[in-house]
């Protein structure tokens, strides 16, 4: 590859680091920068490519702003032998970015040119400055002070993360004025936002069989949540085939997984509108409020440009490593299933995931009769063994376990006592 105007290669770090990521973020479509790379793309390496990883973090933290945490990827990659590191910038929603120590000036704000980053004209920084996107959860103030993190901190600590008395700070989950952000309301242990999965009866929504609200937690439970929810809704079906018997689930696993995160992550909060989750009897409709982002046009958006609507979710959801590196979900998505998936309107963003064709429809109106099946042997015999439900009804045990766990999250099954000498007790049907 060549330098182009996503492209850009040095050597090593150097004092103009500073200036080509505050060009890119000021870029609509982002960039990368490759530090080992030689001008003519040859690979030169880096000494200490995790030193240099740690001084590239620090320098991108303190010296640009506004904060540009949860909008850049440090990833670190072998090219020929050699260490590099490909930092990954999207392009930001708070442009124009500037130079901490030159502040909102022609020399400290830049913009990419073809290959270079070239000066931004002062009427240029008054105009994006005039159109900056001021009602983000960064700025807006939480309705409720009285927030507690309990939840945040043990996922932090399950990943051997602790935050220590200055998080809300280091989070930027504060306000410039240095009360609780919206970002922090959503994070926190009791919120008033709302994160529901609806179940139709069939392909419309006119008869409602189910509808639960996973929210009013930290968004990082409530995805947690709805995942699990997710996974046993996809329900598994077998297709009988010469020599093996297939295996597959109603909707690809990964691509509906990252289908609900970017729902989460990307949705617009600020006007109180929510992520929604629908379940019919051929499809599964996910949809976020507020459309593409700013200065994002749907090429982009397939091309898997990043433009986080809420870095500082995007910031945590990435210190609990729940998303991998910015741009991901989007060409996963599409791997799968193409750009027929995705409805993109003016206020929404929705992503319908078709069922497996005959099969899983088979297996959706089959499921209830298997349900029904399982209850009825537990109740004959309440320590009968998965294995031995799955060879009785001719299914795989995972078939068999996926519904036992739906039927538990219904109330309608309880397991008593240890998965060895324990036994089941039925509470409905």
């Amino acid at each position: 590859m060549t330098e182009s105007n996503r492209i850009e290669y040095k050597r090593q770090l150097a004092d103009s680091l500073e200036k080509e990521v505050v060009a890119f973020l000021n870029y609509q479509d982002g960039g990368i920068i490759y530090l080992g790379i030689d001008s003519d793309g040859s690979a030169v390496g880096l000494d200490d490519c995790d030193a240099v990883q740690l001084a590239v973090k620090d320098r991108l933290k303190n010296n640009i702003q506004p904060s540009i945490m949860g909008l850049f990827d440090l990833i670190h990659e072998k090219c020929n032998g050699k260490d590099i590191l490909r930092i990954t910038i999207a392009g930001g929603l708070e442009k124009p970015y500037y130079l901490k120590k030159y502040g909102m000036t022609e020399k400290g704000c830049f913009i990419r040119v073809g290959s270079a980053a070239e000066p931004m004209p002062q009427e240029q920084i008054e105009s994006l400055y005039s159109r900056r996107v001021r009602n983000t959860i960064g700025r807006m103030e939480s309705t409720r002070l009285d927030l507690t993190f309990e939840q945040l901190k043990i996922y932090y600590e399950a990943r051997n993360l602790h935050l220590n008395a200055a998080f809300m700070q280091n989070l930027e989950l504060l306000t410039p004025e240095g009360k609780p952000n919206y970002a922090a309301y959503l994070l926190a242990d009791e919120n008033g936002v709302s994160v529901q999965v609806a179940k139709y009866a069939d392909a419309t929504r006119v008869e409602l069989i189910e509808n639960r609200d996973y929210g009013r937690c930290s968004l990082v439970k409530a995805l947690k949540s709805v995942l699990e929810r997710m996974d046993v809704e996809n329900t598994i079906y077998t297709k009988i085939g010469y020599p093996l018997r297939e295996e597959r689930e109603m909707i690809h696993g990964r691509a509906m997984r990252e289908a609900v995160i970017n729902a989460i992550v990307h949705n617009d909060y600020s006007n109180g509108a929510c992520p929604k989750f629908e379940f019919f009897s051929d499809r599964l409709e996910i949809t976020s409020a507020g459309g593409l982002p700013y200065g994002v046009s749907e090429e982009d958006f397939f091309n898997g440009y990043s433009s986080p609507r809420n870095k500082e979710i995007m910031r945590v959801f990435r210190d609990l490593e729940i998303v991998e590196q910015l741009g991901s979900g989007v060409p996963r998505i599409l791997e799968d299933y193409g750009r027929d998936a995705f409805e993109i309107r003016p206020n929404f963003l929705r992503v319908i995931f078709r069922y497996e064709h005959s099969q899983a429809h088979a297996s959706g109106k089959t499921s209830g009769k298997t349900s029904g099946k399982i209850l009825e042997m537990m109740k004959e015999n309440h320590r009968i063994t998965i294995l031995e439900i799955a060879e009785a009804l001719g299914k795989t045990t995972r078939s068999v376990e996926m519904q036992i766990n739906k039927l538990k999250s219904e109330g309608l099954l309880c397991r008593i006592g240890p998965a060895k000498g324990g036994h089941w007790e039925v509470r409905g049907k």
